[in-house]
């Protein structure tokens, strides 16, 4: 699509249908918006039926359901954007399907395709396009889940599935500075648990550290591996980076730590910039000794932190225009908007 010129754009923006929102106060929670995709799995024929947009509400499950009874359910998070001549935009939403078959596999659960995923995500945003915020405003965050519905008393994977999808459009997740305490007696995850997936049994355990860690001025807390205690993984709900010279290193998504799509991307881009990209272990000690530290997720895109608190030692750290991090969330929030050329191949347009 060639570019509209300004006179253009704003005859788009005047025709464009908005949902009655403050824009400029969006925080990260939820705004009901009007519709939402559902899709049930067909035991009897062992597939998905084809799903079908109505409107958003309260949906019923049976008492003894696998979603409510063993946690047998998956999440996943991303993002439209609107582009200045208010086309929208999909950020990769392929490997958010890719991530959840993954999780689906690990849980015992049935998925949908990489189309039927994409689709669902497409129809939803479509149905919702007028809460979809006007650009440099917000974004839709897209909610899908998978959950087992089918009643079981004993402990088994359920007989039914229901794939959901639901939007709402949110502002900055943290518009504060970053500031992480260490847990280093609470662990997010351990080896061979569910940690690599997006299970929905790994959010809830971690609150208690994170109100406590609130309590204390903090905002967000950083975990560290179950099993030596002393290499740090990620945070409640975002993975962890460390710049050291021209080496940026990330612990290693080996099944303990939640393979971000933010994070991928932000690695791919950091390796475009000339930097040295490394995943491995990485011992809390280094990050006392990193010139610039910064979390990365989809809610909060990339973010530098202030400082991080480990056994009553506080480190502080560079933040602002002249960092690492700024550019790396100048480049990928300009490709993700529209505003800078995708040579990646990233972002999806809907219509």
């Amino acid at each position: 699509m060639g570019s509209l010129s300004k006179q253009d754009q704003v005859e788009c923006r005047d025709k464009a249908e908005y949902a009655n929102v403050n824009w400029d106060e969006l925080g990260f929670s939820l705004t009901k918006t009007d519709y939402m995709y559902v899709m049930n799995f067909n035991p009897d024929q062992a597939k998905f039926s084809q799903g079908t947009i109505t409107p958003f509400a309260n949906i019923q499950l049976c008492p003894s359901s696998g979603i409510l009874n063993y946690a047998q359910g998956l999440f996943e998070g991303l993002k439209a954007y609107r582009k200045e001549d208010e086309e929208i935009l999909l950020f990769r939403p392929e490997e958010n399907a890719l991530r959840m078959k993954t999780g689906a596999d690990r849980m015992c659960m049935p998925s949908p395709t990489v189309e039927q995923f994409v689709d669902a995500v497409q129809k939803t945003v479509l149905a919702n396009k007028r809460w979809v915020p006007p650009h440099g405003r917000g974004s839709l965050y897209i909610r899908p889940l998978l959950m087992g519905t089918g009643p079981n008393l004993g402990v088994k994977p359920a007989s039914e599935y229901t794939f959901l999808v639901y939007a709402s459009p949110v502002g900055s997740y943290n518009n504060g500075e970053l500031n992480l305490l260490v847990e280093d007696k609470v662990h997010r995850a351990t080896p061979g648990g569910t940690g690599g997936i997006k299970a929905v049994t790994n959010y809830s355990p971690v609150y208690k550290s994170l109100t406590q860690a609130k309590a204390k001025g903090f905002s967000d807390v950083l975990f560290l591996d179950a099993l030596t205690g002393s290499n740090i993984e990620e945070g409640s709900a975002c993975n962890i980076f460390i710049l050291k010279g021209n080496v940026i290193s990330t612990p290693t998504a080996d099944g303990t730590i939640l393979p971000g799509i933010t994070r991928k991307s932000i690695m791919e881009l950091a390796s475009g910039f000339g930097y040295q990209v490394e995943e491995r272990a990485i011992p809390i000690e280094e990050v006392f000794e990193a010139e610039e530290v910064f979390c990365t997720g989809t809610a909060m895109v990339v973010k530098s932190v202030a400082s991080i608190t480990y056994g009553g030692k506080r480190i502080e750290y560079k933040t602002g225009a002249d960092t690492l991090a700024e550019k790396l969330h100048a480049t990928l929030t300009g490709i993700q908007t529209g505003l800078n050329e995708d040579k990646l191949g990233w972002t999806m347009a809907i219509h």
